[in-house]
């Protein structure tokens, strides 16, 4: 979320710029027409009509359905920062969305007596004014196969951790004092290797699948380089198996 905001806050004006834009353009009435507003903005997610009053007067129109449950809700509560331009349009700070839970931004157009809601997904806008990397194919392809690494790195560091309190677990039931320090050191790399190759994947999976192309430059390559030797360094320095 942080480096969303952070994209945002350098393109804020380019970002609303490009609202107005768009609002300014819509049919005179936005839920007559949106079904076809919202497949002509795919980073668009639903869109519903507020009067003078802030009661909701219209289904909350999404891609696929029709929310009629929050019609003459009170909307006000909303509305106690609304600062419209010379267009009759706001633009919203970001904030997580309550359907999704992704980033979003709302936008407001006032029509003659209502207010018309525009909530749209953040991330989603950002690649569609190539602000951040759009999702070529190759691009998809990078993706699955770092879903594929980051998820089978994640399921052997799950190994390692039970495997690791396994032979805890061992040692309190078993009496064998001799091999007790041995198994302990076994255990403990066990449980700090899985934990490194862990936080590798948890960095993997953030910055290569579901936040693409938020960092650049060296520094994410530094972060996860880092984060794979520490894993080989750890797992060099397990203790070899003891011969009989």
């Amino acid at each position: 979320m942080k480096e969303i905001i952070d994209i945002y806050k350098k393109h804020r004006t380019t970002v609303e710029n490009y609202i107005n834009n768009v609002l300014k353009s819509i049919p005179t009435d936005p839920i007559e027409h949106a079904k076809i507003i919202l497949s002509d903005l795919p980073a668009l997610t639903l869109l519903y009509a507020v009067d003078r009053q802030f009661k909701q007067t219209s289904p909350v129109v999404c891609r696929r359905e029709n929310d009629k449950c929050r019609i003459n809700s009170d909307k006000s509560h909303y509305f106690s920062q609304l600062e419209l331009n010379e267009w009759n349009i706001y633009v919203s700070n970001p904030y997580i969305h309550y359907r999704n839970g992704k980033p979003g931004i709302t936008a407001v157009k006032l029509i003659g007596d209502t207010y018309y809601i525009f909530d749209f997904n953040l991330i989603q806008l950002l690649e569609e004014m190539r602000l951040i990397e759009h999702n070529t194919l190759f691009d998809r392809a990078n993706r699955t196969v770092y879903s594929i690494g980051g998820g089978l790195l994640a399921v052997v560091s799950l190994f390692l951790i039970v495997y690791g309190g396994y032979i805890f677990g061992m040692i309190l039931i078993n009496d064998s004092a001799g091999k007790i320090l041995d198994d302990i050191f076994k255990a403990i790399i066990a449980i700090t290797l899985g934990l490194a190759i862990y936080d590798l994947a948890k960095q993997i999976l953030e910055h290569e699948v579901i936040f693409r192309s938020f960092e650049h430059g060296e520094t994410m390559q530094n972060k996860v380089l880092g984060k794979f030797l520490i894993s080989i360094i750890i797992a060099l320095s397990s203790p070899s198996p003891s011969r009989p």
